[in-house]
């Protein structure tokens, strides 16, 4: 019997075979990752090319390409040759210690795999390094294409660009190059510890002549950096906001700039040092040289200048200051556009006498009673039509050329509200193939309502009629606007059956059951997006959108179009991205069609001597803050231009970009790397030119520095005795500012109507202390652009502030606000349309310059209970000085103000809502009031008809609930006629179906669809 032989421990082991499964997972992967990025990018060329910009997607990614691979190789390289040189000047010896030993096993250990790591981290360092000098494309190309501003500054003489343009540019390169050689330093001293040039013993440091060259050099390097890096600071002073203002203050005019210099010349003397030393092998030169350079920092870079602030400036700090502050001042309003504002004394009467709106009949027949920011609601109830229509929560303020005469207007249109869809049609076919588009310009009269309180339209109804035109003569449909958030696929050949949802058939409301076969259909025919008639350009949309629907529907064909990035601040963001985009596009109808206008602003942070301001904080408002948009993003900076204004057609989508600040010289530049556009100005259509109108994004960051910047005078700005800033919205509970308002008015002084943004000024508060709510300015800014021959106005722009003697008695919006709200008689009448449950909303509070002071107009509201109530226009208040007016017209409201006839009537003022008079005149500081026994008594016999019919209720005793609604209707019919409101409908009271809930009081006036 014979035994197997046993396996010698020495037989060769065949290695495992790697299996074939994580090198095909790795690989899938990476081709998926590439066929996305593919389909991102492939895609984005459509977008660009069909929309006419494909110079802006070239330019904007080749610039940020090269940069990328300028940033990458002066990196890699940089690290690369520090480790080959280290590695290459190793010293060869046998280990004479435990630590060379360890060294020398950790050298085996790195070799195979050495070439990989000498090459892999300098890739490493590279990517990171081109990554973040790729985010900075549009500093290198301002750099490269820079315009001069023909301006130079107070400090150094030197052009404006060189600051907004230059500078940034050599701050980031040396920035680069200092990180290059930290970064190459560092990994050759690890190389050379590694191979042993660098070893630690215990008396001491032992280093090579090779490795001491090596970072002799790369020393000597980085001192020449930081030499050129405090050289390039001396002029960065003027960029400084540490200081008391914005620039170079006194200390650091006679101290800061000299020690920088000194310690530029003091690094490159260091510098050389080094250099000479590894020539010549003696260190001790460079190391006290080094020693002396960070003593002189901490003595010439931090105790001297401080010593200079507290031991000479802080003593006579106005005086010394005085002068860089005037600079300040002066760089600061020409950063912002404020250098031209013509400053108007205003000594403001608050006496109203008869007949003082004579001369002002203009703009009191201009004075807009309808409130953008309400009245959202009454426009969806009236004209909204289908539940997948929505208006903006808030309304824009635009004006039209009526019959010869300029008209002020509240403007919309009928978007697409996706989410309105019935939730059971909400398919992706319904979504994107169905409902594609809104319907429809909306537009009412400013200045006049109906008898009952509602908007009068200029522009209503589905389909769409008025004074703007008809589905005739304008394209009504909206395929672009600010809630167009999705994408949508339109368009389909001639003769084929059509699937878009056109709009409702007839005028009377629906819902969201409604089948689409019922209604109107079409087809877009524009050329509104990237083409989906093939279907590798399918493919690539349904892996941008994630969709395998858009890929199988069979609602795709060779006609088909995707829409997307359909907002207008989407669209100029992107052909534009250098441009910061105002928050609040506004559409008109222009040349028969329905244009988004749109500002946009260039901007820098490196304007020398200029304040900083962040633009959300300036932009926010009580408007913004309610709806969550609008504001600017949380940027810093300290110059703009309104350089750009942009269109976005709504029917296809289509952008044009005018150069609206042709002198702009950041605007230039990029002109310079973007040649073909943008478009001048004088191309604009006279249609398009009378719609332009002054930003409000602008606007509101040049009214929140001249709550400081009104002043000129260095000594007084200093004392800042004479601050303003602007008032709280006193229409809200919040704290929030009051936002600007659009008005068509004549300024003092000026000889013709102007449609304006106008603000007002008070007081600046101070903490802990109680600031009178007085008004001490008044701005406002032209904003008639041109008329429609497309001539621009010379004074379009122009800033004209009203400024009131320090010791005025002009109430401010906040004491009007408190003495409308507080007022016995209004508070008496206002109880009236409070009945019912119903809701009083105070519109806008207006401030317009008449009558040789200040006139506040505030239209009131009132909306019923129930989710389909709407606010409706019931009185106006009126106030000047001390007076207030209070009636059911604004001319009555004002004859009550002014004596019983305010003159207001000769400018033929269409400023009525029809019926009613009513109202008082009462002296709100004097607590005068008018009584009303007839009314008193209708009101208590209302309260007391109302308590007996919930007491009736709670009892379920329905006979005596009924008897007192009875009385209820008749003392609210008794409290009307002694208002003196004649022939307007009763509030009717109706029952609960819940015994002993309360009645529910409502007007019974019914909304028309079409007014």
């Amino acid at each position: 019997m014979t035994s197997r032989p046993t396996p010698s421990t020495n037989s060769p082991v065949r290695p495992k075979r790697r299996g074939a499964l994580l090198p095909t997972v790795i690989v899938v992967a990476a081709l998926v990752v590439g066929i996305v990025f593919f389909a991102g990018v492939y895609t984005d060329v459509l977008w660009y090319d069909q929309l006419g910009f494909s110079e802006v997607f070239w330019r904007e990614k080749i610039a940020k390409l090269l940069i990328f691979v300028a940033a990458f190789l002066i990196m890699a390289v940089g690290v690369y040759f520090s480790i080959r040189l280290a590695y290459r000047a190793r010293p060869v010896y046998a280990p004479d210690s435990q630590r060379d030993d360890n060294l020398n096993r950790y050298q085996m250990q790195l070799e195979p795999v050495r070439r990989v790591v000498m090459l892999g981290v300098p890739v490493v360092f590279g990517l990171f390094s081109g990554t973040a000098a790729m985010a900075q494309w549009e500093k290198v190309l301002l750099f490269f294409f820079q315009v001069p501003f023909g301006q130079a500054d107070p400090e150094f003489g030197l052009d404006i660009s060189f600051y907004t343009n230059t500078l940034p540019f050599l701050g980031l390169l040396i920035g680069l190059l200092i990180s290059v050689t930290v970064i190459a330093f560092i990994a050759g001293v690890l190389t050379h510890y590694l191979y042993g040039a660098i070893r630690v013993h215990e008396r001491g440091i032992f280093t090579s002549r090779a490795s001491q060259i090596h970072m002799a050099v790369l020393a000597a390097v980085f001192l020449i950096l930081l030499g050129v890096n405090f050289w390039l600071d001396r002029y960065g002073t003027l960029q400084h906001n540490g200081g008391y203002r914005a620039g170079a203050m006194y200390t650091d005019v006679n101290a800061v700039i000299p020690t920088k210099s000194i310690l530029a010349v003091a690094a490159i003397i260091v510098a050389i040092l080094f250099i000479v030393s590894a020539v010549i092998g003696r260190w001790k030169l460079p190391l006290i040289g080094t020693g002396m350079l960070v003593i002189t920092g901490i003595v010439a870079g931090g105790i001297y200048p401080w010593a200079i602030q507290q031991l000479q400036v802080v003593p006579s700090e106005q005086v010394l200051e005085s002068p860089f502050i005037g600079r300040n001042i002066d760089m600061t309003r020409q950063a912002y556009g404020l250098a031209g504002m013509e400053v108007t004394p205003y000594n403001a009467t608050t006496t109203a006498t008869a007949g003082a709106l004579r001369k002002d009949a203009d703009t009191a027949a201009n004075i807009r009673l309808l409130d953008p920011n309400l009245i959202s609601s009454t426009f969806a109830q009236l004209e909204q039509y289908r539940p997948y229509y929505k208006f903006p929560k808030t309304l824009n303020v635009d004006r039209y050329t009526i019959d010869g005469k300029v008209q002020d207007a509240v403007i919309a249109v009928r978007e697409l509200n996706p989410q309105g869809i019935n939730p059971g049609q909400q398919t992706w076919y319904n979504q994107h193939l169905v409902y594609t588009h809104g319907y429809g310009v909306v537009a009412a009269y400013g200045n006049t309502v109906t008898s009952d309180g509602k908007p009068v339209f200029m522009q209503s109804g589905v389909p769409s009629t008025g004074v703007l035109g008809t589905d005739t003569s304008y394209q009504p449909r909206i395929y672009f606007g600010q809630s167009m958030t999705d994408y949508s696929i339109v368009g389909a050949p001639e003769g084929t059956p059509h699937v878009e949802l056109d709009r409702p058939q007839g005028t009377s409301a629906g819902s969201a059951n409604d089948n689409p076969a019922g209604e109107s259909l079409t087809t877009f025919t524009g050329n509104g997006g990237p083409s989906l008639g093939n279907a590798f350009n399918r493919l690539m949309y349904a892996m941008k959108f994630q969709s395998s629907d858009l890929l199988l529907t069979n609602g795709v064909n060779n006609k088909s179009q995707i829409l997307y990035d359909r907002t207008p601040e989407e669209r100029v963001a992107k052909v534009a991205p250098y441009l910061t985009i105002d928050g609040n596009p506004y559409p008109a109808v222009v040349d028969g069609k329905v244009k988004w206008i749109v500002d946009g602003y260039t901007t820098s942070s490196y304007y020398p001597y200029s304040q900083q301001q962040q633009l959300k904080d300036a932009t926010t408002d009580s408007l913004t803050a309610a709806n969550g948009v609008g504001a600017l993003p949380n940027a810093s900076i300290n110059y703009i231009r309104n350089s750009v204004k942009a269109t976005v057609d709504a029917y296809d989508g289509s952008v044009n970009l005018y150069a609206w600040d042709p002198a702009d010289p950041i605007l230039k530049a990029w002109q310079n790397v973007f040649p073909s556009t943008i478009k001048p100005f004088t191309e604009m259509s006279g249609d398009l030119m009378s719609h332009v109108r002054y930003p409000e994004d602008l606007f509101k960051v040049q009214r929140e520095l001249l709550g400081q910047y009104h002043v000129t005078n260095p000594g007084k700005f200093y004392n800042n005795t004479e601050a303003w800033s602007i008032p709280d919205d006193p229409t809200t509970a919040a704290t929030d500012k009051q936002p600007p308002y659009y008005l068509s008015l004549k300024m003092p002084g000026q000889t013709k109507t102007a449609f304006s943004l106008t603000t007002d000024f008070i007081p600046q508060e101070v903490q802990n202390t109680e600031s009178r709510n007085i008004l001490y300015g008044f701005m406002a800014a032209n904003g008639d652009a041109g008329n429609t021959k497309g001539v621009k106005s010379p004074d379009y722009g122009k800033l004209q502030l009203l400024e009131l003697p320090a010791d005025t008695q002009v109430p401010g919006p906040g004491q009007v606000q408190n003495t409308f709200q507080s007022d016995p008689s209004v508070s008496e009448q206002l109880n009236v349309l409070k009945l019912g449950q119903s809701d009083v909303k105070n519109g806008n509070l207006l401030t317009v310059p008449v009558g040789g002071g200040l006139l506040y107009v505030q239209p009131v509201y009132v909306q019923s209970t129930g989710s389909t109530s709407y606010p409706t226009l019931q009185r106006v208040l009126v106030a000047f000085g001390n007076k207030i007016g209070y009636a059911a017209t604004l001319n009555e409201a004002l004859d009550q103000l002014f004596g019983g006839d305010s003159g207001a009537a000769a400018g033929d003022a269409n400023v009525n809502k029809g019926g009613g008079t009513g109202g008082s005149s009462t002296e709100g500081a004097k607590g005068t009031t008018s009584t009303n026994p007839a009314l008193a008594k209708a009101l208590n016999d209302a309260n007391a008809a109302l308590k007996e019919g919930q007491a009736a209720l709670a009892k379920g005793d329905f006979a005596a609930y009924g008897a007192a609604q009875k009385r209820l209707e008749s003392a609210l019919a008794a409290a009307l006629a002694a208002e003196g409101v004649a022939g307007k409908p009763v509030p009717s009271a109706s029952p609960s179906a819940t015994p002993g809930a309360t009645p529910s009081v409502t007007p019974s006036a019914k909304p028309s669809a079409t007014p």
